[in-house]
């Protein structure tokens, strides 16, 4: 493999940040074992100081987000999270496109040079999205990973990128799963074996 500053060179990486919104991990989520473990778990301090220094040291930033149209048309509740989220969205709280909840936490961005990158449908942000044809067409070659969940939405990220060809980085603090302990049992038994995991400091001097 090789070295983490050759994978993360400015001119071939992007930062993806996988659901850092207000209505999932922030002041207006009702996913409250989340946003303890995003708090616990260094998303929320880590994730922006990673976005940051990747602004800092020319790497693009892409926000993966989810949104629901209000009428829910183009999304499909076909498993219990994504049941779970229209539930909440019936509710009238969530993820409604236009709405706070779908906006990203304040201190993730987005800055005027950030690509915001919505899904209607689905748990990974390759899927549904042009995701792949933009960091392409970006020259990016290694995506690093910052956000929630570890359960399915980063995990989901980490698979795909590699099916697409990209080299995946990992940051071990500043992504999260449901219950905490077991977030990093994946990262450990199965996104290891996918990605370059690495802390926030290492990435950070990576881009010094």
């Amino acid at each position: 493999m090789p070295a983490l500053r050759e994978l993360v060179a400015p001119a071939q990486c992007a930062v993806l940040t996988m659901e850092c919104q207000r209505g999932i991990i922030g002041d207006l989520s009702a996913f409250t074992d989340l946003v303890a473990a995003a708090r616990d778990g260094g998303v929320l301090s880590n994730g922006p100081r990673v976005i940051d220094a990747a602004r800092a040291a020319g790497v693009r930033v892409v926000h993966c987000t989810a949104e629901r149209r209000a009428d829910g048309a183009g999304s499909v509740d076909n498993c219990r999270m994504l049941a779970g989220a229209a539930a909440l969205h019936d509710a009238g709280g969530g993820i409604e496109e236009g709405t706070a909840g779908a906006e990203l936490v304040p201190a993730f961005g987005p800055d005027p040079a950030d690509i915001v990158m919505p899904r209607l449908n689905g748990l990974t942000p390759f899927t549904g999205t042009s995701l792949d044809q933009v960091v392409r067409n970006l020259g990016v070659t290694t995506v690093v990973a910052v956000g929630v969940s570890l359960n399915i939405g980063v995990l989901g990220l980490a698979l795909s990128a590699v099916d697409l060809g990209y080299q995946v980085v990992v940051v071990a603090d500043a992504v999260a799963g449901v219950p905490l302990d077991y977030g990093r049992r994946i990262l450990d038994g199965t996104v290891s074996l996918l990605a370059t995991v690495v802390e926030t400091d290492e990435l950070l001097a990576a881009w010094d």
